[in-house]
């Protein structure tokens, strides 16, 4: 198993990236991200676990750590996936906005974006 997204940060940037988004807690089955929908927004998982699903089959799921819905932020498309919470989550909601400005200001959470969606997409060829 991989590390999670914020492994690759030190306490003060988890802190930077924490303070940028807005913390909230969704119940189990609801589905923050849709497939084939504009990408607005991304959530950092705190607590929890979310299904993660193409043409409604599951092909991972995430947890605690983890990151979902940057690829289609930073490849400006359409989701290629829907999230659906497995049990309830507590997240850091991010806007494409906040993303950017966060990759801008700390490269190192740009490069640590575009590893995760590199592994993520190598993963699901």
């Amino acid at each position: 198993m991989t590390d999670s997204f914020f492994a690759k940060f030190t306490p003060k940037e988890i802190a930077k990236i924490s303070a940028a988004g807005t913390r909230l807690r969704l119940p189990a089955g609801w589905s923050p991200i849709w497939e084939d929908t504009p990408a607005d927004k991304a959530y950092i998982i705190l607590d929890g676990t979310v299904s993660v699903r193409q043409h409604g089959e599951e092909i991972a799921q995430l947890g605690s750590g983890d990151i979902v819905g940057e690829a289609a932020i930073m490849n400006r498309s359409l989701r290629t996936a829907s999230i659906v919470a497995l049990t309830p989550l507590e997240l850091i909601h991010l806007s494409s906005e906040a993303m950017q400005r966060l990759a801008t200001e700390m490269p190192s959470f740009g490069a640590a974006l575009e590893q995760v969606a590199e592994a993520r997409f190598g993963a699901s060829s």
